[in-house]
């Protein structure tokens, strides 16, 4: 693939984006801004014993999102290990218990991390009625978080941030399987298989007794829609969107990288109208695309530019990519994918060189903002924002504001507890794993720079919930399994509440008129600082590391 059309291709992606920004934006933002439930809403709150019409303080929503999750990962274990007395198990056997638990955290926490083969461990019942539907509420519950976070810059004086049931009842059922039964529709359509049928094995066009190859089927495009629209990322098939049956042309690639930076980049329209103040969404998306764009040209830069003789024959680093989506593409994939949690992959990103695996890694440090996860990259962003704020604020002497709220010593505590949850998560999960005896015995470049990178990027890509990760890492050990389930848990929840109190600091707030004191966060300027703040962050966390890992394996 040259220049032009792999540019081409990224640029279409790009024009479709544009074209569906306002349209769903301005559609979210009435979602979640309506007072009228739907008729299934309604049935459903009649049965479950919710009143729509309370709200609740930051604790309680809170311990709703940690409650549901709890139960969730609970019921997804239970259905894992009872998987084979159960209708639709094709012939699967129980998923052992520490491998259980790591996958039911990895889904409920919309990490989606496979320590296993899907289309060779999990039946299909535990696909449909497990891993698929926490695919959906996983995702719903991050567009919760975020709104929740946007109530408390909106109201004034309040105690209350919305109800957590409400919301994720709306983000489930008005924006995620409407927009998901029109594609899995067109997905298969397009030759994304969707079935009941069992493996078949079937004979080659060569012939001959041992010519066979087993065909695998399954309803897999139901799941390749909403793993990629809700930012999950788990595969059906081992080889993810890679796959000829999850991704058999290079539309459909396309189309999921178009379904991986829809939400998160519609969201900051949603945040803008819902504020009142669209100039302020287009900020946020302004900083947000200054860090895509500048990864993207980093990786497709070090990818084009590889100097053996395989590479330049290729037109580009080919090792680990699919022939049919070529290094550009490929590149802008795995981009969108570590910008985001979302961790499909359709190329391997260990094969990628030693700088351009290393910023697919920084992606993830950076918190995965660029656009992120559904829910979580706005909320993100917007504490790198509240930091850039309290920051310029404290250089220049002005008042630190966000949308007439202040930046206090709660507010920064929280914002700064936020963002070193992950850092700790990293740095901590890797040292013990380095030094755990036996772990060593997981990994294919143990003695390597290339070795520390894998480890590292397990537990950067585990505690960002991202779920991606480099293939020479063997994660389906008890220690991996438990370490990196343990990862994802914290990872999802601790940020989480810190973000849902910094909501309720907010709410109850007044609303402080701008003045000539007041820092405008809406000008290119501020967009400027948002985007050196959050890259400053990463680059003083993690880049000894960096150094020790991926740089030092670029360089030699």
């Amino acid at each position: 693939m040259n220049w032009f059309t792999g540019i081409t291709q990224v640029l279409l992606v790009f024009a479709c984006l544009a074209a569906a920004y306002v349209p769903l934006g301005n559609y979210m933002a009435r979602v979640f801004t309506s007072d009228k439930d739907l008729k299934v809403e309604s049935g459903i709150y009649q049965l479950t014993g919710i009143d729509s019409n309370s709200e609740q303080r930051w604790r309680t929503y809170f311990l709703s999102v940690l409650g549901f999750s709890l139960v969730s990962i609970l019921l997804l274990y239970g259905l894992q290990r009872l998987q084979a007395v159960l209708p639709l198990s094709n012939g699967m056997a129980p998923v052992a218990p520490d491998q259980a638990w790591n996958t039911a955290v990895s889904f409920v926490t919309n990490t989606n991390w496979q320590s296993y083969s899907g289309e060779a461990t999990m039946g299909f019942l535990t696909q449909m009625a497990g891993l698929a539907v926490q695919n959906f509420l996983s995702a719903a519950v991050g567009i919760a978080v975020v709104v929740a976070l946007i109530r408390g810059l909106m109201h004034r004086n309040s105690l209350f941030i919305g109800n957590f049931w409400v919301d994720l009842t709306r983000g489930a059922l008005r924006i995620l399987v409407p927009i998901s039964l029109i594609f899995a529709l067109i997905y298969m359509g397009l030759g994304v298989i969707e079935n009941l049928s069992p493996n078949q094995v079937v004979q080659t066009v060569s012939g001959g007794a041992q010519a066979t190859q087993t065909i695998p089927g399954g309803p897999n495009a139901s799941q390749e829609v909403i793993k990629h629209l809700g930012t999950n990322g788990g595969g059906f098939f081992n080889t993810n969107s890679a796959h000829p049956l999850s991704a058999p042309s290079p539309l459909i690639n396309l189309a999921n990288i178009f379904l991986i930076l829809l939400i998160p980049t519609a969201l900051t329209r949603t945040f803008g109208v819902m504020v009142g103040s669209r100039k302020h969404g287009y900020a946020i998306l302004a900083a947000m695309a200054t860090f895509f764009l500048l990864s993207l040209a980093a990786v497709i830069g070090t990818e084009m530019s590889a100097n053996d003789p395989a590479a330049q024959a290729a037109g580009g680093s080919m090792e680990g990519r699919e022939t049919r989506f070529g290094v550009i593409v490929s590149a802008f994939f795995a981009v969108a994918t570590t910008l985001t949690s979302t961790g499909a992959v359709d190329s391997f990103h260990s094969s990628y060189s030693g700088l351009g695996g290393g910023v697919l890694m920084l992606n993830m440090m950076l918190g995965e903002i660029a656009p992120g996860g559904v829910g979580s990259g706005l909320y993100g962003m917007l504490v790198v924002a509240i930091v850039a704020v309290f920051v310029c604020g404290l250089m220049v002497g002005r008042t630190p504001e966000f949308l007439g709220k202040k930046i206090g010593r709660k507010e920064i505590t929280l914002a700064s507890i936020y963002i070193l949850i992950s850092p700790t998560l990293v740095l901590a999960g890797t040292a013990v794993a380095t030094m755990w005896p036996g772990a060593s015995n997981s990994i294919l470049n143990a003695d390597s720079p290339h070795g520390l990178s894998e480890i590292l990027y397990a537990f950067t890509s585990a505690s960002n919930n991202n779920g991606s990760a480099f293939a020479g890492l063997d994660v389906n050990t008890p220690f991996f399994n438990t370490a990196l389930g343990l990862a994802m848990f914290i990872g999802r929840l601790a940020p989480i509440c810190a973000i849902l109190a910094l909501a309720g600091a907010f709410a109850g707030q007044g609303h402080t008129k701008e003045s000539a004191g007041t820092l405008p966060t809406h000008r290119p300027l501020f967009v400027g600082v948002t985007v050196g703040v959050g890259l400053i962050l990463s680059a003083l966390t993690f880049l000894p590391v960096l150094a020790l890992g991926p740089i030092n394996e670029g360089l030699l």
